[in-house]
Formats: C-alpha cells, sequence, structure tokens
C-alpha cells in the first residue's frame, strides 16, 4: 500500500490520485465488445444469447428454455440446504424485508390551490424488473437478497434474475436459488455478461423485457448497462468494491486492517483505502494487513489489490481526515473512532457508514438491513444506495376546474407565444372559450346577487324590517 502524509508538498496530487479510481468498464475495448453482444442480441435474441452461453460459459442449454429456472427449483434448493443455511437466508430476509419496509416515500398529497387547480404526485411500483446477480465461478445468494426485496417490498409485481451458471455445465448453486426461493423471484435465467443485460432490455422470445435493471457484474455488464440506458432504466454502473476506513489514534490496528482486506479481497481491482491522523496507527495497520495476508484464501487476489490500488494516508488531524473521507466519497466508510457516532453530522457523501468497531462491513454485506448495493468510484458524491425507492417512480396528477383554467390561461397564452408555440395556446383557448357562456350566466346570477346585497348593506343592517317596540 502507498503511504501518504498529508502534510507532504506532494500529497495533493498524490490523494487526487487515489480519489480518481475508476474502473476497467470505462476502457474502450471493453465498451466495443460489449456494444457488438448487446446489438447482436438485440437483433437475434434467443439465437444470439445461446451461442455467447456456448462461447463464454462454456454449456449448451440446448434450447432457450433450458436457460429458465422457476420458483419449484428455487424451493427445492432451499430444502436441500443443510439447516443453518436455511436459518441464516431467513434471517438475513427478514432483516432486509424489516429494514425496507421502513421505507417512506413523499408523495405530494393533493391540495386545490387558489385558482381552484388541484395538483398532486403519487408513487407507482415498476411493472418488472431484471436483476443482475455475479456468478459463474463464484456465488453471491446475499446480491439475490440485497435486490431482489427491496423491489418486491416496492410492489414491483415481476422479478426476474439474470445469473451465469457455473462455466462448463450451466448448474446453479443451491444458495442462489434458495436465495429466489425466501426473495420471492420470479424466474432466474442462466445467462450472464452483457448478453443479459441486452436481453433484459429488449426482451427476447424467452427473457421478458424489463423497466429496470439493477444489480452489480464485471466490467461488460458495467458497460452494457451504460449502453441500454434510455431503453430502460439501471440503478447506477457498478465498480469496484471500495473502502475507506476512518481510524482516529485508539484505533485497534487488526480489526482496522480486517476491514480493509475484506475490501481487498473481492477483486484485484477493489480499492481499500485507511485514513488516520496517528501515524503509529497507520504502522501498525500496515504491518497486520501483512500478517493476516499470509493465510487469507484469497491471498493472491488481495494481495494485488492491496498492491495496486490500496493507500494509508495520515492526516494531519481527525478533522482533516474527516474531510479527506469525504472527499473520497467512498461505497463503505467505516468507522474506527472512539465516539464514532458523533462524526456522522460532519459527513455527508458516503454509500453506506459504518459506525464503531462492532459494526463491521462485512455485516452490512449480508444481513444487517439496507441494500448492499451502493455506489462506487466517488458517485456517493451524488448516488444513494439500492432502496425501494429504486423500484418506484412518482407520476404528477392535475386537474383544473374551468375558472382555474380562465385563471391562467392568459399567463399560458404569454408563454406559449413566447416560445412560437401556438398550438399549445390553442389548446387552451378552445377550453377557455366553450366555458365562457357558462362562467358569464353564473357570473351575472352572482352578479344580480351582488348588487342586491349592495343595496340591502347600504340601507343599514334593519333595513326593510320593522324595529322592535321600545320594552320601557
Amino acid at each position: 500500500m502507498q503511504k501518504l502524509d498529508s502534510r507532504d508538498p506532494s500529497f495533493r496530487a498524490a490523494w487526487e490520485k487515489v480519489c480518481a479510481r475508476g474502473s476497467d468498464e470505462d476502457e474502450a475495448p471493453v465498451r466495443e465488445a460489449a456494444l457488438r453482444i448487446v446489438e447482436d442480441v438485440r437483433a437475434r435474441g434467443d439465437e444470439a444469447l445461446l451461442e455467447y452461453t456456448r462461447r463464454f460459459d462454456g454449456w449448451d442449454p440446448g434450447t432457450a428454455a433450458g436457460v429458465a429456472l422457476v420458483p419449484d427449483d428455487f424451493r427445492a434448493a432451499f430444502r436441500s440446504l443443510p439447516a443453518e443455511g436455511r436459518r441464516a437466508l431467513s434471517l438475513a430476509a427478514k432483516r432486509v424485508t424489516d429494514f425496507h419496509a421502513r421505507e417512506t416515500d413523499s408523495e405530494v398529497k393533493a391540495r386545490r390551490d387558489a385558482t381552484g387547480a388541484t395538483l398532486a404526485q403519487v408513487v407507482r411500483p415498476l411493472a418488472r424488473v431484471g436483476l443482475y446477480v455475479p456468478g459463474g465461478t463464484a456465488r453471491y445468494p446475499s446480491s439475490v437478497l440485497m435486490t431482489a426485496i427491496p423491489a418486491r417490498v416496492a410492489g414491483v409485481r415481476e422479478v426476474i434474475v439474470c445469473s451465469p451458471g457455473v462455466r462448463g455445465t450451466g448448474e446453479m448453486d443451491a444458495w442462489t436459488l434458495a436465495a429466489c426461493h425466501v426473495a420471492g423471484v420470479g424466474r432466474l435465467y442462466r445467462v450472464g455478461g452483457a448478453q443479459a443485460v441486452a436481453a433484459m432490455a429488449y426482451g427476447t422470445a424467452t427473457i421478458p423485457a424489463v423497466d429496470k435493471i439493477c444489480g452489480p457484474g464485471n466490467a461488460y455488464v458495467a458497460a452494457a448497462k451504460r449502453l441500454v440506458f434510455g431503453k430502460v432504466d439501471i440503478d447506477m454502473i457498478a465498480g469496484p468494491s471500495e473502502i475507506l476506513v476512518l481510524a482516529d489514534a485508539a484505533a485497534d490496528p487488526a480489526e482496522v486492517a480486517s476491514d480493509l482486506l475484506a475490501q481487498a479481497e473481492h477483486d484485484p481491482r477493489a480499492v481499500s483505502v485507511l485514513v488516520t491522523p496517528s501515524a503509529k496507527v497507520a504502522d501498525a495497520a500496515l504491518a497486520e494487513v501483512a500478517r493476516q495476508l499470509a493465510d487469507l484464501p484469497r491471498r493472491e487476489i488481495a494481495t494485488r489489490s492491496i498492491e495496486d490500488r490500496g493507500a494509508v494516508v495520515v492526516a494531519a488531524g481527525l478533522a482533516e481526515a474527516v474531510r479527506l473521507a469525504d472527499e473520497f466519497a467512498p461505497e463503505h466508510l467505516a468507522l474506527h473512532a472512539r465516539n464514532a457516532a458523533r462524526l456522522v453530522p460532519k459527513l455527508s457523501r458516503a454509500g453506506a457508514v459504518f459506525v464503531g468497531t462492532s459494526t463491521p462491513e462485512a455485516v452490512g454485506d449480508y444481513l444487517a438491513g439496507p441494500s448492499h448495493v451502493l455506489p462506487t468510484a466517488g458517485t456517493a458524491r451524488f448516488a444513494s444506495p439500492l432502496s425501494v425507492a429504486t423500484f418506484r417512480r412518482r407520476m404528477s396528477v392535475l386537474e383544473l376546474t374551468p375558472a382555474a383554467l380562465a385563471t391562467v390561461a392568459p399567463a399560458v397564452e404569454a408563454l406559449a407565444r413566447a416560445e412560437g408555440l401556438e398550438g399549445h395556446w390553442r389548446a387552451v383557448a378552445v377550453r377557455v372559450a366553450k366555458a365562457a357562456p357558462a362562467r358569464r350566466a353564473a357570473h351575472g346570477k352572482k352578479g344580480a346577487r351582488g348588487k342586491k346585497d349592495a343595496r340591502a348593506a347600504r340601507r343599514g343592517p334593519r333595513a326593510g324590517r320593522r324595529a322592535p317596540r321600545s320594552r320601557r
């Protein structure tokens, strides 16, 4: 890991390079390859899908129907797991459901304004969403839970999943299928890569087109999501996993190192950064990283990540460490500090914040509750975690009375004429003209009543009535 000191004159340039981390999905060869696949699947549908499955995943489904698995398959896989596995999946599903069920959508309640117009905004779930779950050489049942459950809580009627089967056989591991069971997935298609994204975006004879595609994937998946955005919505462009650990002088170097390595073992391109005002903690954490790497099963992957993309920053103080963490805008931000909760109000740019040493990021990956699908590569500056809101859309509702339309019509006319859109004004004018006789008639009756009331008012409150006799 490179070591930086914020007091060094060259720090700012080096730190900007650390913050400018990106991912390989932006490379031209990846984009070009993904484009060819997306266009081919769009043109040839299932035929192309089967061809790419044979080429990239090394197995032949035979027919397109062979890539699909259904709820009966999910249920059987769930029952095949050991008891502790079933309990773990059920607990994770319950916690994720409970958290997302507490989300609220900010509808704009209907209100009639002074003109008589009734205006509102309502929230509606998407009809069908497609979720991408990485697979092939690894299993990610947690990704099923963290995407499918928020979609179901949001009210999405149909949730489908695309995930590559085991290379060479096409088999799907029982954990992923069991996660589909507890998360309420409707169907899983054993296809992956850019071809899966294209199939969900444009639809084939086998895979239905969806309204939105969510979930992480490799560089080709990310590039394909970029290409189909606009035809469908997407959640985000997910880059390599990353963590920034903010540690004070009291932090435990072993715990700090374990959090750094938990991200580094994901991918050689994963990014692990430590920011601390303590040079002693920085050095001890570096030593711990080396010690813990020695017997880590994914040592080779984690080592490449730590050496190529890891960084340790010694800040001038805790306040500067907080500021640097916010500049980095990490996917995961772990606070290893005394009274860590007091730092949260000072932070605004992170996908998820893990407060205190009893809250390792790994718990968030599996069953804490909030979805683990988070913005990466600095996009936490403007993007949010996947949530129930990801799977809902807002719809404005407008209702004007004839009187309300007549009230605003002059302003509409002025704006329409300013933009040279005569048809816009005519669409208003025809309605105003149609309602004018009724308004004039109503105004006349009101005017007559008004004149009568005015005469009565001039005569005084008792005019036209016999004055009461005096009792004296």
